[in-house]
């Protein structure tokens, strides 16, 4: 009798529930989707809004994740705290308990996720839906319930929340003390408070449970566990949906409640919302082209690049590196990843994060450093590494160019004085321009005159250059000009080595090198790479026949950073082919090696899982971010084709694991998705094959296109450029080929720059003239298209 007095209650409180039951499937029905493997099941998701995200397992369950804090990387996070460890569900029928925790399918969604449960013996397919609404201090999860059976299903639905109300990173350098949880029932959802904090996280439904309980939390002796058990229902053939959301605060209770209860009664239009947002997402810089696999990688990355804003009001907005142990705030992440923000049309993000370095980095450094790594809650973990205060020059000048904003440039041009004038007054002892310092290789022992260092300096004062003649200090602009003029001729013959052919990783002494060459002579033994070991006992050799007493250009590891002079575009010609073929043996199938020395002879090959340490490191690493440098670099030098092959390894990794993402090593290792691989795709595709070179601050486009071969059809559309939108349709038939090109704007000023001659104009009244062997076609009107036999 109390059995079905239960199920009554359960059935009428789903009847007199308001109508937020509609399943979030109405609303995913024709959204992009892509689903998992069975294999990685066992392997991370992330479902994220700006202020709240949510990690676990694909297949439902919230093991202990990451190493940053050890096992505390997952669950649910609203930054500066974390709300809960996960949470748990399960049906309960007289003949047992069926638990969701090992569902069956992941299907990830641009802005939502789905697990799926099957029990067939029972008829039942349980779908489990969540997403995370914009702005939100909280997240909807959904389950919809399917009777595929006969008879009626009668049971209960049981679900635990763990809460774990903690700081994150760094927490206790900003008087963030854990303590214990406890919770109180009200109404329909738990309210749990840690101790000694205002922190809260409210979880519950609209239906009332019939119980609800307090649990005990051996893992976690600060945590607290909390059931509620619903009586239910299932007409057979028929559905249910249950509906729960968890929300948080480290203000108060009353904030966290308001939030719980906005989810709960708005969530479906909370989706729809964010459901367009993601539509237009899609619609900037939206590419078509032959290669399907690599137009959806492009995609998603677009939608990755959302997941990983974070919002915390007390500090600012920006971009955080990498889910799930980098979700903060770095310098030089941001200075690749802001660029391929830009060019695909993200540009509010891009100055937010912007202003939350700068301010941030002037409270710490003053000096026009550029702080590396900042947790959520404000602590700076490192000042800056030396690379990360040259690359914000280039960052600054190449966002103007994108926004046209000349407050914007001078807001932050003051920054960049300070930085080139710290650069070289406090890193450079022996005057010779190149600053000393760590830059974007951590390896012990590296933090002499470094290559990437140097290009990102060298370009830094080139670009300074041109925003002070903006700003008009032509005096200023003139002696930064004559230091990139000096430095990049410094680069190419000081650091150049032609006995490797390429350049070096670091200029240092005798003393320096052979003890660099000890530590690597270990890890290229430690890895059983005897080819590397071969050479650095070579190389030894030779510092040891041949010593100097002056400093010189040493090439020991083949760390990727060698290629940054292509990069930036500063290598003599001669030298970039040279080095960049040369590159060309330090990959496998999925991009660059990080670090050379680590490839073996079986890298060429290898296309399955990177086999990591136990703990964590990038030894051994393929990444994203050296394979983009190297699809940069090959398309600055005119070798479009060679660009395309690295994009085309990286964009094996994408969905490898995480349906939907790249992982930050290729193809299944450390982050599962990473801000500066936008950087990598979007800077080669947007600015280099369709060659949009964006002048905003004149009105003006260049279009200078470089396309691989066999994109005989493509397109890219909507490109935003200031106030302005271009699009770009390339075409090929036996008519021959065909640019159209279209802008919002028709007062702006279009360049487009072809090669070779015998042009026709199908539409438009362009001005044409040649030079150096090209054609150039200006116009200022809302389309043009030229064609050629």
């Amino acid at each position: 009798m109390k059995k079905t007095l239960f199920v009554l209650l359960g059935l009428f409180v789903l009847a007199c529930a308001p109508q937020t039951q509609q399943p979030l499937t109405d609303i995913l029905q024709d959204s992009p989707n892509i689903s998992g493997k069975e294999d990685y099941l066992e392997s991370p998701f992330v479902t994220a809004g700006d202020r709240v995200y949510m990690v676990g397992h694909q297949d439902g369950s919230f093991p202990p994740l990451g190493w940053h804090i050890k096992g505390e990387m997952g669950g649910i996070w609203n930054h500066p705290i974390k709300l809960m460890d996960g949470f748990e569900a399960q049906l309960i029928t007289e003949q047992g308990v069926l638990p969701l925790e090992n569902a069956s399918t992941f299907t990830n969604y641009p802005y939502a996720n789905k697990h799926t449960y099957t029990f067939k013996n029972e008829g039942l397919l349980i779908e489990r839906l969540q997403f995370v609404p914009d702005g939100k201090q909280g997240i909807f999860v959904q389950f919809i319930l399917k009777n595929n059976g006969e008879d009626n299903f009668e049971g209960e639905f049981n679900f635990v929340g763990h809460s774990n109300l903690r700081p994150t990173w760094l927490g206790e350098r900003s008087n963030m003390i854990d303590s214990k949880d406890s919770g109180s029932f009200e109404e329909s959802h738990w309210v749990v408070k840690d101790s000694i904090n205002p922190w809260y996280t409210v979880f519950g439904s609209y239906q009332n449970p019939f119980t609800s309980e307090t649990l005990s939390n051996s893992l976690k002796p600060n945590g607290a566990s909390h059931s509620l058990t619903y009586a239910m229902t299932i007409p057979a053939k028929s559905e249910t949906t249950l509906n729960f959301s968890i929300a948080g605060s480290y203000h108060s209770k009353e904030e966290a409640i308001s939030t719980f209860l906005d989810i709960l009664t708005d969530h479906h239009d909370m989706a729809a919302e964010k459901k367009l947002r993601y539509e237009q997402l899609a619609q900037q810089s939206k590419l078509t082209i032959p290669d399907k696999q690599l137009q959806e990688t492009f995609e998603w990355l677009k939608y990755n690049c959302d997941w990983l804003v974070r919002t915390v009001p007390e500090i600012g907005t920006g971009i955080g590196a990498g889910i799930a142990d980098y979700p903060w705030w770095f310098g030089v992440d941001s200075e690749y990843a802001l660029k391929g923000y830009m060019a695909v049309g993200q540009d509010d993000i891009v100055e937010q994060t912007i202003q939350l370095l700068d301010s941030v980095s002037i409270a710490v450094n003053g000096n026009g450093r550029i702080l590396h790594e900042m947790s959520t809650n404000g602590v700076v973990f490192n000042e800056g590494n030396i690379n990360e205060t040259p690359q914000v020059a280039s960052l600054i000048w190449e966002i103007y160019k994108w926004n046209g904003d000349k407050t914007f440039l001078a807001k932050y041009f003051p920054t960049i004085q300070k930085g080139l004038k710290w650069l070289l007054e406090a890193n450079d002892a022996d005057n010779n321009l190149f600053p000393d310092g760590f830059g974007m290789m951590e390896i012990h022992g590296l933090d002499s005159e470094m290559i990437d260092v140097a290009s990102y300096t060298q370009r830094a004062f080139s670009d300074a250059a041109l925003i002070a003649l903006e700003l008009d200090q032509p005096e200023l602009a003139k002696e930064y000009r004559e230091v990139a003029d000096e430095l990049k001729e410094k680069i190419n013959t000081e650091f150049w080595s032609e006995t490797f052919g390429s350049y070096a990783d670091f200029i240092g002494t005798d003393a320096q090198a052979l003890r660099l060459i000890e530590d690597a002579l270990v890890r290229a033994d430690t890895l059983n790479k005897p080819w590397a070991v071969e050479e650095l006992k070579a190389t030894r050799q030779e510092i040891l026949k041949n010593p100097s007493n002056k400093a010189r250009p040493f090439v020991l590891y083949h760390n990727w950073v060698e290629n940054t002079p292509m990069e930036m575009g500063i290598a003599d010609s001669t030298k970039a082919i040279t080095a960049l073929d040369n590159a060309k043996k330090f990959t496998n199938p999925f991009g660059m090696f990080v670090t050379g020395i680590d490839r073996d002879e079986t890298a060429g090959e290898d296309e399955g899982s990177f086999q990591g340490s136990k703990v964590f490191s990038y030894t051994g690493a393929v990444m994203t971010l050296p394979t983009g440098v190297q699809a940069v670099a090959e398309n600055n030098y005119g070798r479009p084709d060679e660009a395309l092959d690295y994009l085309k390894r990286m964009s094996r990794s994408f969905s490898y694991a995480l349906p939907g993402s790249i992982y930050e090593v290729s193809p299944d290792y450390g982050m599962m998705t990473q801000a500066w691989n936008i950087y990598a795709f979007a800077v080669p595709i947007v600015n280099q094959f369709f060659g949009i070179k964006p002048m905003a601050h004149q009105k003006t486009i260049i279009i200078e296109p470089q396309m691989p071969s066999g994109w005989e059809n493509a397109s890219l559309e909507n490109v935003k450029i200031g106030n302005n939108l271009i699009s770009v349709w390339h075409s090929t038939s036996e008519n021959g080929h065909q640019i159209k090109i279209t802008q919002t704007q028709p007062d702006w000023k279009i360049e487009v720059v072809l090669p070779g001659d015998s042009y026709t104009v199908q539409e438009g009244n362009p001005q044409t003239e040649t030079k150096n062997g090209k054609t150039v076609f200006t116009f200022t009107e809302p389309s043009m298209i030229i064609g050629k036999n």
